[in-house]
């Protein structure tokens, strides 16, 4: 027991409610001490299940770069661009950007997808409004109706209700007459802003080979310095695009479409069966299915698209959850079909079973979760448990190396990184858990609510903020939700840690007590909703 003085009112109170818990804890340390030793060796071979993953996908994206073998480098494509050109070959494209109350975006999304560079009688912009606001609704058809005058082949659609969401109004859009005569489409969502070029650098493939289905551009994030929330998130889906979507392209020609910032064969799309809406994850959804009947899917990495990463916790939160909740649902319905599926090798179920499905979709969450924010800190209430370094400290330390590599410009961010990613891991483990139950919020569908920065960048600095933690920017709060910003999970997580790095700091010896304070402080951070940008109601 270290020395500090219990002749101390404050410090002898504390040994006093500690030693209180420790005797109840006594009652339950024997039966626990068995279970807590079989969840180690589960969450010992879940880590060791995606050290080995992520190892894997780093030396494949290695060897990618050094031997410069990208799939979209090997096509000629300023050769195919040349040859459409004098040949005057250009094919007919359909460019869909549904969107949901979108009044901060509308005008950046529908401008930039009405400047892409491509002969206009052959290009079709559908724009897909499913507003429930009548003038927002007025609003957006007003900005059609002046690209429309400007040359733009622009198709305003709107639906009398919301069936299947995304999905439903892709699907629907693509049963109008007028795209029969369409071989390709294009898809935006209303925050995303494609480079005029954007067709010219995808189309060619397309054309070039009649096996692909798919070509995915990646994303850009124009606010990712507006708070360290977008900072850290930049660092989670630069690793995504960089390594994950780069290695599945050049390895099986699969990995799974973005929903946005790609081009789809129609005719693949048709082939796999339309656009679903049984999970939160149709674009996921199309892309496996497409994969199951034989389609090609090609990630082109310099290709990129400005989009707006979420700046507030709460429309964070909200993606997080269908981010995880729908690939959990989607494994659970689609893994009999992929393993009975007879038209693609052995080596592709399994890399979609295991490395796309299990490995990173559930088991990166789980042992996020339960053996970092769980297991770890309860090993310090029972020392008879031994917990190796190696997988508590050397295997985590690997792969968050491997993933901060992919940000350089936020290395020093690390810390905060791991901290972050560890407490959202509780919110994407119970969507997860929710997915593969098929439980309430299973379906759950809420647009990701978006601030439209480049248009309010020059707005919002006289009135910005420094607030929270670590400097974390804010705008103005003038009121709030008391039950949007307290989340009481995150609290009681934090309470459970604190507790247990005080325990630690008290009498244990490994010094976790460190990393279990920081830990304890982010999710008291995040429980009290000071992360992230805040706005007025």
């Amino acid at each position: 027991m270290r020395t500090l003085g219990p002749e101390d009112p404050g410090m002898a109170m504390l040994y006093g409610v500690t030693d209180n818990f420790r005797s109840v804890w006594q009652l339950l340390e024997v039966p626990m001490v068995p279970f807590l030793r079989l969840s180690i060796i589960i969450c010992a071979v879940m880590s060791i299940m995606l050290f080995k993953e992520r190892v894997h996908m780093a030396i494949v994206i290695m060897t990618v770069k050094l031997m410069g073998s990208k799939w979209y480098t090997k096509f000629k494509l300023e050769a195919l661009k040349q040859d459409l050109e004098d040949n005057n070959s250009c094919p007919t494209v359909l460019v869909q950007i549904p969107m949901y109350n979108e009044k901060e975006v509308y005008k950046l999304s529908i401008g930039a997808v009405c400047s892409l560079s491509w002969p206009s009688d052959r290009l079709i912009v559908q724009v897909l409004d499913d507003s429930t606001n009548m003038v927002l609704r007025e609003l957006v058809e007003l900005e059609c109706k002046k690209w429309v005058a400007k040359g733009v082949n622009v198709k305003y659609e709107t639906r009398n209700n919301r069936n299947g969401y995304k999905a439903g109004a892709l699907r629907e859009g693509l049963q109008k007459q007028y795209v029969n005569d369409c071989e390709f489409v294009a898809i935006f969502d209303a925050d995303f802003q494609p480079e005029t070029d954007f067709l010219w650098r995808t189309i060619p493939y397309l054309l070039d080979n009649s096996e692909l289905a798919l070509v995915q551009a990646r994303w850009k994030f124009v606010n990712a310095d507006e708070c360290l929330m977008t900072r850290l998130q930049e660092m989670s889906l630069d690793y995504h695009f960089t390594v994950e979507q780069e290695v599945g392209s050049s390895t099986c020609s699969f990995f799974g479409f973005n929903g946005t910032a790609g081009v789809w064969r129609i005719r693949a799309i048709h082939d796999a069966g339309g656009w679903k809406d049984r999970t939160t994850v149709e674009d996921m959804d199309l892309a496996v299915r497409a994969s199951l009947k034989g389609w090609k899917f090609l990630f082109v990495g310099d290709l990129c698209v400005k989009n707006e990463l979420p700046s507030t916790f709460k429309a964070y939160r909200f993606q997080q959850h269908r981010w995880s909740c729908g690939p959990a649902n989607l494994f659970k319905k689609m893994s009999k079909e992929i393993m009975l599926c007879e038209k693609v090798s052995i080596w592709k179920k399994i890399y979609v079973i295991y490395s796309f499905f299990f490995v990173r979709k559930i088991v990166a969450h789980w042992v996020t979760f339960f053996f970092y924010c769980v297991i770890i800190p309860l090993t310090v209430l029972i020392p008879q448990v031994h917990l190796p370094k190696a997988i508590a400290i050397y295997i985590p330390a690997t792969i968050t190396i491997l993933n901060a590599i992919c940000t350089p410009r936020s290395l020093h961010l690390v810390v905060f990184w791991i901290l972050f990613e560890n407490v959202m891991s509780l919110h994407r483990t119970k969507a997860a858990i929710i997915g593969l139950l098929e439980a309430n919020r299973v379906n759950e569908w809420v647009v990701t609510e978006k601030l439209g920065n480049t248009i309010k960048q020059k707005n919002i600095k006289p009135w910005r903020r420094r607030c929270g933690l670590c400097g974390l920017e804010a705008r103005h709060v003038v009121k709030f939700r008391l039950g949007e910003r307290i989340h009481m999970l995150e609290l009681l997580m934090g309470v459970f840690l604190m507790y247990c790095a005080i325990y630690d700091f008290l009498f244990g010896h490994d010094h976790f007590f460190i990393y279990l304070f920081l830990q304890a402080g982010a999710f008291f951070v995040m429980g009290f909703g000071y992360v992230g940008t805040f706005v007025s109601n």
